[in-house]
């Protein structure tokens, strides 16, 4: 029961920091700022999905995807944010 609730925490902290960096997104127009509201928001969703679904702990491995993908995103847009600054300087 403590494990949904803290579950539950941790996708609300998630979502709040993807709507955060989506506010940033409003304000500034800049690549970055969206690509990590959308892989906090593909961590959100990875936390909510492995709170609700009750999969067994060893057959969770395919919704670590979702968190890689959240990872790659986030590693990709900071190479794209380095290689624009790299060409306009």
């Amino acid at each position: 029961m403590i494990s949904d609730f803290l579950g539950g925490a941790t996708s609300m902290g998630f979502a709040i920091a993807a709507l955060l960096f989506l506010k940033f997104w409003q304000r500034t127009r800049e690549g970055l700022f969206l690509a990590f509201s959308a892989a906090f928001l593909l961590l959100g969703t990875n936390q909510a999905l492995l709170t609700l679904t009750r999969i067994p702990l060893e057959e969770r491995s395919s919704l670590y995807l979702i968190r890689l993908a959240a990872f790659t995103l986030i590693i990709g847009a900071l190479w794209w944010q380095n290689r624009k600054g790299r060409r306009s300087g």
